[in-house]
């Protein structure tokens, strides 16, 4: 592939993996500071009128009530610790019986972290820290496993829907196919080539996008209504509550089923649809996420192919690049680069062979060729890796390497090559 990260412009030319990825985190930098920016805009007027009002409640009550500053303060630090540990002015349910408890562990497998429950004792932080380990490992993979099915049913029907529609286009007269500008024999010919077309089809990322969007906005929605008729909170602070709680961000602020009952006798009932619209809503943000950070991929993909230009035209008014023997997966000019074989096996060749002709037998190993050595077993060893997550030996087609959705592991490898833009027909 051509240039493609802008970078190789340079003295060191970049991997395009790396380039996409050096991209990545710039991306996410510039958004981080974009977002600091609006927030510290719209919050801190909020901050700074809370901390006044405070400041006049705490004068207020001091002088009221003839105690110290020192004195209100160690009061305040005495509640604060109480806070912590679960207490509230508010009757609430208890937090470490067994079902409170359950909703603790749920909350820290689920990666969600609420954090209005924390192990106080030196025996239950350290468990906490085994049993996360293992929890969130196998409820990543049930959130994998989930976004595999998922794809796979979304696949499969709009593939059906397509299939229709291509059907009801072409009417059926005769026991044959209408033709279309030519005889029966141009009809039957087309046939067989559409067959092969839906043989090949698959949905876009983004029809899979707009479907767990409305799946994702539709359980927010009706959770949101059970939560604003439970909690009594208002629907959009249901709704920030839903995506906070969803997204496994967990701030916190906002906690359901925290009473010790509710009106009308419906605490069991309504405990079961918060386990569920909690599960249900994970499961479709954590795949919604997935589907946009392809897109993303896209969008790096589309930038590095734009920055291509610059590149060529930079090298080719200079004449030659500065490498004389440019790396493997080197992002440089197509023109200036060696064609090799792909394959990591055969793709061992180190400098010292092709400079200097094959080594002696009886020559020492140099540190250079011994380190090109170890970079092609861990090359091999990550690929394993890669297919033994996936489930299948990754295709080494030259249509995935052009398309810049060859690999991945984990939710991208599970979307590899079950999206028409991660396709490596594509």
């Amino acid at each position: 592939m051509a240039c493609r990260s802008g970078c190789c412009c340079g003295s060191t030319p970049l991997n395009e993996d790396n380039a996409r990825f050096l991209l990545l985190a710039l991306f996410i930098i510039v958004y981080l500071l974009c977002g600091a920016a609006v927030f510290s805009a719209l919050e801190q007027p909020m901050e700074r009128e809370a901390k006044e009002r405070w400041a006049q409640r705490f004068e207020l009550f001091r002088e009221k009530y003839n105690l110290s500053k020192k004195e209100l303060n160690n009061f305040l630090r005495s509640y604060e610790e109480a806070n912590v540990a679960g207490i509230r002015v508010d009757t609430i349910r208890p937090r470490w019986d067994f079902t409170g408890a359950f909703y603790f562990v749920g909350t820290v497998v689920s990666t969600i972290g609420f954090g209005m429950t924390t192990p106080a004792t030196i025996p239950g932080k350290v468990f906490l820290m085994f049993y996360g380990l293992l929890g969130c490992a196998a409820t990543i993979l049930f959130f994998n496993l989930f976004l595999e099915r998922v794809i796979t049913v979304i696949a499969v029907v709009l593939k059906s829907c397509h299939k229709r529609r291509h059907n009801k286009a072409v009417l059926p007269q005769n026991g044959q196919q209408l033709p279309q500008g030519g005889g029966a024999s141009v009809a039957g010919g087309s046939r067989g080539g559409n067959r092969g077309d839906l043989a090949g089809w698959k949905p876009s990322v983004y029809c899979v996008l707009l479907i767990l969007g409305v799946a994702a906005i539709l359980v927010s929605c009706c959770a949101s209504l059970m939560y604003s008729a439970a909690e009594g909170w208002g629907y959009l602070d249901s709704l920030y509550f839903c995506f906070v709680a969803f997204s496994t961000i967990g701030f916190g602020d906002m906690v359901s089923s925290q009473r010790v009952a509710y009106e009308g006798h419906v605490t069991a009932v309504y405990r079961v649809g918060n386990f569920f619209f909690i599960l249900t809503g994970v499961c479709c943000i954590y795949s919604l996420f997935n589907v946009i950070s392809i897109i993303i991929k896209q969008v790096l993909n589309w930038l590095l192919r734009r920055l291509e230009a610059p590149c060529r035209c930079f090298f080719t008014s200079r004449g030659h690049h500065p490498h004389r023997h440019p790396r493997r997966n080197v992002v440089a000019p197509g023109h200036l680069r060696t064609r090799r074989d792909p394959s990591i096996e055969t793709d061992a060749v180190n400098d010292s062979e092709t400079d200097n002709g094959r080594r002696m037998s009886g020559e020492m190993i140099s540190m250079r060729d011994f380190l090109a050595a170890n970079k092609v077993n861990l090359a091999i060893m990550q690929k394993q890796l890669s297919e033994m997550a996936i489930g299948h030996p990754r295709q080494s087609s030259s249509g995935s390497r052009q398309n810049g959705f060859s690999g991945g592991v984990g939710a991208l490898g599970i979307m590899n090559n079950r999206l028409a833009e991660t396709s490596v027909d594509r």
